[in-house]
């Protein structure tokens, strides 16, 4: 498919979407033709004209229900875009996947399936579209958000440049932000609060080993006067795809911060039934208490003039090089005041949008483009780490005299 229309559409007008719109028409030689769409088009006019005062650009938006296929792709085939950036909900991957099949578009995410009735995120679903993207000649991209995403790239290149065999992998997400608030989640609650609910899973041995949730705790203290944080142990997709393409591992673990103050609400809430997903009846209607919840905790798109402190997020690899025991550690550290300054986020959000810009332009530059259905990491990292380096996301690489998060 040829890509001299430099034309993209982007589904999904949240906090993300609005980084992802500002970063690629910043990229104005790459993406040419940027159509912004969502159920909600107001949200992509607003985003549209902070993305003109701010670089000139002028993007074009849409109304669509992104759960509606046909609709889907009658806008697709109009456009006739060379690629779509699902920066939608996590519950309309497979509809969006399936109107890109219709259309003859390539298709990239930041984050896997997840059904709406069921707290389980799996790379099963998507994985199985394998054969359809292959057949039709279109490349289907996984996971080009942060974590999954950048922490994914960082693990590749420190498996390719540093390792002859990588054995543990520890994935480390710090966020030292601060918003004032009581208790509010820094992306889309009811993913959020699912996401941290959810039964941990690590790998170890060749197989997905199962714990309550938050049941391992440890101290880190991050790089470059970041802080000492602690982190809980639970489970993240990326684990699923690196644990597949990474055989020589011997664990994978996810780590992410959370403050008292969060795990107190969070107890709470989960104790009353707030976080449940199956619908109550109140007053005749049905209502599902998280998305309840969701609608009275401040939007996360707010968050980004209040929030002050750092992000640290990263990955150590321990393996070995020329028969030797090597640990090496690959990070990056973003500032949330320095990202809503740029383009009026806070940092989860840049973290996340960012990546998926530079994933996009390694798809329109044809640099990972190859039908089927892939993992981020299946790619060669070292033009899409170059890359955060030049868009916004510098990292570092150091090596650790030792590292031991058991507790």
């Amino acid at each position: 498919m040829s890509n001299e229309n430099g034309k993209v559409v982007i589904i999904g007008a949240g906090g993300v979407g609005n980084v992802v719109v500002q970063k690629c028409a910043q990229q104005s030689s790459v993406f040419k033709d940027i159509l912004l769409a969502s159920r909600t088009k107001s949200k992509c006019d607003a985003i549209a004209e902070s993305v003109k005062q701010k670089t000139g650009v002028t993007i074009r938006t849409a109304q669509v229900d992104a759960d509606n296929v046909p609709e889907l792709a009658a806008l697709l085939k109009e456009e006739k875009p060379f690629l779509v950036i699902n920066v939608a909900l996590p519950y309309q991957d497979l509809t969006i996947m399936d109107a890109c099949l219709e259309a003859g578009v390539h298709y990239m995410d930041t984050a896997n399936y997840e059904p709406l009735d069921t707290a389980k995120f799996e790379y099963k679903w998507q994985w199985a579209y394998q054969e359809k993207f292959q057949k039709a000649g279109l490349t289907a991209l996984l996971g080009s958000g942060f974590d999954p995403g950048a922490t994914n790239v960082f693990t590749n290149y420190l498996a390719k440049h540093h390792f002859d065999e990588i054995e543990y992998l520890d994935i480390i997400d710090v966020n030292g932000g601060d918003h004032g608030y009581p208790f509010a989640t820094n992306f889309n609650p009811e993913i959020n609060i699912r996401e941290v609910s959810a039964e941990c899973r690590h790998w170890e041995n060749g197989e997905f080993v199962t714990t309550p949730p938050m049941s391992k705790k440890a101290s880190f203290t991050c790089p470059d006067g970041v802080g000492t944080y602690n982190i809980y142990r639970m489970y993240h997709e990326e684990l699923e795809s690196l644990s597949k393409h990474f055989p020589t591992l011997k664990r994978a673990q996810f780590w992410m911060s959370f403050g008292d103050n969060y795990l107190k609400h969070l107890e709470v809430l989960e104790n009353v039934g707030m976080t449940g997903i199956e619908p109550v009846e109140f007053e005749g209607q049905k209502i599902v208490p998280i998305q309840f919840l969701a609608k009275l905790l401040p939007d996360p798109s707010t968050l980004g003039p209040r929030t002050k402190g750092k992000t640290c997020i990263g990955t150590v690899v321990q393996g070995k090089k020329d028969g030797k025991d090597k640990i090496m550690y690959c990070y990056q550290i973003c500032d949330h005041e320095a990202c809503y300054a740029e383009v009026a986020s806070q940092a989860i959000s840049y973290t996340t949008g960012v990546p998926a810009m530079i994933g996009a332009k390694m798809m329109m530059e044809g640099k990972w483009l190859e039908p089927g259905v892939f993992n981020i990491e299946q790619f060669d990292p070292d033009p899409f780490m170059d890359d955060m380096n030049e868009f916004g996301l510098p990292w570092k690489v150091t090596e650790l005299n030792d590292f031991n998060l058991d507790q």
